[in-house]
């Protein structure tokens, strides 16, 4: 038995090959150590789907030169945020900024984790794909190693980044059951237009990109957000919507994203569009009060798997890059000093704390909280409002302005006790000096 784990003894076994657990291995290996990265899909990306963008300050950190030779769709220069109604009009944000251009980008995450996987392997990362990790090995309370479908592999540290719903860490007990507010369903559609005709209805230069965040329409109400990305060829069409809305409420989330599809503001962006993909992937929420115990003797735990992800800004790629390339400094530096106990690996939560990953999730901890409990009000009634105010302002149709603006207050307020106004007031004003202090 001393003799198979001889054999099967590497310094470090990271468990995902996300954005995560990539950006740990390479660290590993940059440092000189063997690391082997664990991918039960077929290949990288395989099973990976994500509705948003790649930020390109955290791949740079990873890859400083992923410019030059990653697959980039289209940088984006274009960010909307959109209200839509449950009729046929919308009220529109939108923020252009052609030379900052450049700060992300769009491309497919099956094309995207094959490419990382591929920098890694040229750097000294083993590359482990379709191999299932069934259990953490755990010797005197330390964990040593996984048992695999095939045969035990051991190492001094076990990196894991298995994803929103990770079963190693529950198996540690770094984590409790999730609970269905604290998890959204994302499912999205990719549908083909040609580059043409994308930059036409996007209003975009040759290359340039859009990103549409959505509020209202199919989804009011509920704690959830449409999108809609352009690629070089195709736009990614989707919706999250929390699970514990569509349990209560019996929805079908295909049967929603259908619905978002039907509305004129984005029926119109797909019209004549061909279905390429269907893909569906649970999302962390629950944000800095959901978070798991991020790590213990001989394991960390990075990305998704330890619910790293900024539902405000929808960002969670770079999340996951940087919190696995602090997991990998933390076991280069528990190496040096010999030692990979809790005691030590405790760095790599000062490292969260210290960075822009644990600053904005504690800034944002009661988003979660206050959407949920408030999302008829925020996520409904309020931007329902705002369509009909400008429906009103902008329509000439022979009828005073007065007498249209004065039946709006009084429905307003009609439809929305004082007290009801006021709770929603005091919690919004509680939720932005959350954010700013």
């Amino acid at each position: 038995m001393q003799e198979d784990k001889k054999q099967n003894k590497v310094d470090v076994i990271v468990v995902g090959a996300g954005p995560a657990g990539v950006s740990a291995a390479v660290t590993v290996a940059r440092g000189g150590k063997k690391v082997v990265l664990v991918e039960r899909g077929t290949f990288a990306g395989s099973k990976n789907m994500y509705g948003g963008v790649i930020y390109s300050h955290a791949a740079k950190e990873i890859f400083p030169d992923f410019e030059q030779s990653a697959p980039i769709e289209r940088f984006v220069e274009r960010h909307s945020y959109v209200l839509l109604s449950d009729e046929d009009d919308c009220t529109e944000i939108c923020y252009r900024n052609p030379s900052h251009g450049k700060n992300s980008f769009v491309t497919a995450r099956g094309d995207w984790d094959r490419w990382c996987v591929e920098q890694a392997m040229k750097e000294g990362v083993y590359f482990a794909p379709q191999t299932l990790v069934k259990n953490l090995i755990v010797e005197n309370g330390k964990v040593v190693g996984i048992t695999t479908d095939v045969e035990d592999y051991y190492a001094d540290i076990v990196i894991i980044a298995d994803g929103v719903n990770s079963l190693l860490a529950k198996q540690l007990g770094l984590r409790e059951r999730i609970k269905p507010g604290n998890v959204v369903l994302g499912v999205k559609e990719v549908i083909k237009l040609s580059e043409e005709t994308i930059e036409k209805r996007f209003a975009l230069y040759p290359n340039a990109g859009a990103a549409i965040e959505l509020v209202g329409g199919p989804f009011a109400g509920m704690f959830g957000l449409g999108f809609i990305y352009t690629n070089k060829n195709s736009v990614a069409v989707g919706l999250g919507v929390s699970l514990e809305d569509l349990k209560n409420k019996k929805l079908k989330p295909y049967e929603l994203l259908d619905t978002l599809k039907s509305h004129p503001y984005v029926s119109r962006l797909i019209e004549g569009g061909e279905l390429l993909e269907y893909s569906a992937h649970l999302i962390p929420e629950g944000g800095y009060k959901s978070m798991p115990v991020l790590y213990t003797d001989g394991a960390m735990v990075a990305g998704d798997a330890a619910m790293l992800v900024n539902n405000v800004h929808f960002e969670g790629t770079n999340f996951a890059m940087i919190s696995g390339k602090y997991a990998g400094e933390t076991a280069l530096e528990a190496f040096e000093k010999n030692d990979f106990s809790a005691n030590h690996l405790c760095l790599y939560k000062k490292k969260l704390l210290n960075s822009f990953i644990l600053k904005d999730l504690i800034a944002y901890k009661d988003v979660v909280p206050t959407l949920t409990g408030r999302s008829s009000s925020f996520l409904g009634y309020y931007p329902e409002k705002v369509n009909e105010f400008f429906r009103i302002f902008t329509t000439t149709d022979g009828q005073p302005k007065k007498e249209k603006f004065q039946k709006f207050a009084k429905n307003f307020f009609a439809k929305r006790s004082l007290s009801e106004l006021f709770s929603d007031a005091v919690a919004g004003i509680k939720l932005i000096f959350g954010i700013l202090k």
